[in-house]
């Protein structure tokens, strides 16, 4: 005789199943998330906390309501200097990271017997550390046996003092920043390995150039690289902190005094600990600002393949 048989298990199985791979998800992801809580979002929400204080370390906290911000805007010269500085490097240094990086791209973006040693050649300098970079190009610079100067005196060109001049020492950092543009590289590569052969095969039967290829396919099809690479360049650009730090430490004569240097000098050297969280966050809404800008304006001249834009 078949004895009928209940369908709750079958049921509370079905229910139990979706809850315990939430549990699992959550585990599995718990290393993470607790980085995140502990180091990126438990120092935002301090630090939000700290813009309305007045707290050197080693005596108690003071609230002074939006004091930090008005001496920040109104009262410090050298937050508007650092400020300029900082625009100065991005406004010139994201150009030429972005063209810079999408030359070498296509440069490597070629089926030749030996391309992925010339690849990792162009690659290896993004991902040599900082301070190592800094002490090389600190010997690169050095005015009187630097190898940079030793080549202009051998085309019979003008020798800056580089690091020691004014004028010229924010121009060699930013040289000096060309020289990781192999992070870029690589995904402007990936990029342009994504594009379909058969549009340039199109092309060539039309009798299209090199350049109208480049301007009318090969640009629009990695648009959407061109957009991430900027973003990710503007955001670098106004964090840079490593070389001038080690190289210059400001100088000469606060030429090289970037946001980020003065807001660790508040911060670490000067222990106001408030004001160095509100220029922090003054840091976070400029970011912010020129992502949002490049984010709306993507619409323009942003290709996504198979989606349209009205």
């Amino acid at each position: 005789m078949r004895v009928a048989t209940s369908p709750v298990p079958a049921v509370k199985a079905r229910r139990w199943r979706p809850r315990r791979e939430v549990v699992e998800g959550f585990l599995l992801i718990s290393p993470w998330l607790l980085g995140f809580i502990i180091w990126t979002a438990g120092p935002m929400i301090a630090s939000l906390v700290m813009v309305f204080l007045e707290w050197n370390i080693v005596t108690p906290a003071k609230v002074i309501g939006l004091a930090n911000f008005q001496k920040m805007l109104f009262g410090d010269d050298f937050f508007w200097l650092s400020l300029y500085n900082t625009a100065y490097y991005t406004f010139l240094a994201v150009p030429l990271h972005v063209v810079g990086a999408l030359i070498l791209a296509l440069m490597m973006n070629v089926q030749l017997r030996g391309i992925h040693f010339y690849r990792l050649t162009y690659y290896m300098p993004s991902i040599i550390p900082s301070v190592a970079n800094a002490i090389l190009w600190l010997w690169a610079f050095n005015p009187d046996f630097g190898v940079l100067n030793d080549v202009l005196v051998l085309l019979d060109l003008p020798t800056p003092r580089w690091l020691q001049d004014p004028t010229w020492a924010k121009p060699a950092l930013i040289l000096m920043s060309m020289w990781g543009l192999g992070g870029a590289m690589i995904i402007f590569l990936a990029g342009l390995q994504g594009v379909p052969q058969e549009l340039y095969e199109a092309a060539q039967v039309d009798g299209a150039r090199w350049h109208h290829q480049l301007r009318f396919i090969t640009l629009p099809m990695i648009s959407h690289v061109v957009l991430f690479n900027l973003i990710l360049q503007i955001i670098g650009s106004f964090q840079v902190f490593n070389a001038a730090y080690i190289m210059t430490n400001g100088g000469p004569q606060n030429s090289t005094l970037f946001l980020v240097l003065y807001l660790y000098r508040n911060g670490f050297e000067f222990f106001q600990m408030g004001y160095a969280s509100a220029m922090a966050w003054a840091l976070f809404t400029i970011v912010m600002v020129f992502t949002l800008i490049q984010f709306k304006a993507a619409g323009r001249w942003v290709f996504y393949e198979g989606v349209s834009h009205r």
